[in-house]
């Protein structure tokens, strides 16, 4: 076994020490409720699984699933390996909320899952204030995360924040990306940008975007004075009911698999944490909508030749315009588009058929 790999005997059932640590009654939360929690949504999955802790060299840990096929394996003895898909969350999220992707993505080659740092049950270390060294912090972890799982290069997806800190990593890393995913990703457009600024604008070849939800107007109110979730923690014992009210989507999106508030309280135990990658993805975010660095203004920092899928969800708060400007930016010939009909921001759970085939077509491509 790889010395950077901890077994799950050795996990940690308390959280880290932080201002919180000291009201622990308050909020009905723990690490430990976290795993169990995520143990009910990870017992679905059909493939094998492989969950762990990967240890990075400055001692933080990064959660880690990795799923591979019997079938496939055997199959792959006897031809040469195929590029693994990476898959990285969004804000607030974790793991657990690729349930209904995990087990046909990883149908036919070895499909990575990890909790971004700062998030689920990742480490949760200081981040600083300013934007461009929060970011930084994250994508070098998840550089030092590649190189202890000891991948040379894989397909690189990423959702929402995930997909921000994909792209900055597919510029820093470019060698190590065969193909660039981005799903319905923050942080593209810049603040005042003519036509990108308005989500309902109208026109002859733009989709009118539906208004806010009201969860995303509440936590950008919050997110210019206090970390995005603290509303959650602030709550104490009515947190749970709190994300129940605002989040009532996250039930019904996973009630195919879970007729109970499964995901709901994944959800809560993800975020009544210490608030370590809220503080970063603060640091990064001008509100909850806006970056601080915009994306649209290194995107050109992409090699020409590293493919780029951009999938939108057609009822999404995203404004997917920033996937034609990415278009324009880049060529048509390497970035593509792809709507997702009935799907809001959490494509992968709203149409999670759409969403896997288009995913395995492109994985496919690639080898």
């Amino acid at each position: 076994m790889d010395p950077t790999v901890a077994p799950m005997l050795n996990e940690p059932e308390t959280e880290p020490s932080s201002w919180w640590g000291w009201w622990p009654s308050w909020r009905p939360t723990s690490m430990s409720r976290l795993k169990s929690t995520e143990a009910k949504i990870l017992s679905r999955i059909q493939n094998d699984l492989w969950s762990r802790y990967v240890t990075l060299p400055n001692q933080d840990r990064i959660w880690t699933l990795t799923l591979t096929n019997k079938t496939a394996r055997k199959a792959a003895e006897h031809a040469p390996k195929k590029t693994p898909l990476v898959m990285v969350h969004g804000f607030g999220g974790g793991v657990g909320l690729w349930i209904r992707n995990l087990d046909a993505l990883s149908g036919s080659r070895p499909v990575h899952a990890f909790d971004l740092l700062g998030f689920g049950r990742s480490s949760r270390p200081g981040f600083p204030t300013d934007a461009a060294l929060a970011e930084e912090q994250f994508v070098k972890s998840i550089e030092l995360w590649r190189e202890c799982v000891g991948l040379e290069n894989m397909i690189l997806l990423g959702h929402s924040l995930g997909g921000y800190l994909a792209t900055s990593y597919a510029i820093q890393h470019p060698s190590r990306v065969t193909h660039l995913i981005l799903v319905d990703p923050w942080g593209f457009p810049e603040r005042h940008q003519p036509g990108v600024e308005n989500p309902d604008r109208q026109g002859p070849d733009v989709v009118k975007r539906p208004p806010l939800p009201r969860w995303v107007k509440v936590l950008a109110s919050v997110v210019s004075l206090f970390n995005p979730l603290a509303v959650i923690r602030a709550a104490g014992p009515w947190g749970p009911g709190l994300v129940n009210r605002f989040r009532p989507d996250f039930k019904r999106k996973f009630e195919e698999l879970f007729d109970d508030d499964t995901m709901t309280q994944y959800i809560y135990h993800c975020n009544a944490q210490n608030p370590s990658g809220e503080v970063g993805f603060r640091a990064m975010s001008e509100s909850l909508g806006w970056a601080k660095r915009p994306m649209l203004q290194r995107v050109h920092l992409l090699p020409p030749s590293m493919p780029l899928t951009l999938l939108y969800g057609a009822r999404s708060w995203v404004d997917s315009a920033s996937g034609e400007q990415v278009a324009k930016i880049r060529g048509r010939t390497a970035t593509r588009t792809v709507m997702i009909d009935d799907a809001s921001h959490h494509v992968y759970a709203d149409k999670p058929e759409d969403f896997n085939r288009v995913v395995r077509n492109i994985c496919n491509l690639v080898d």
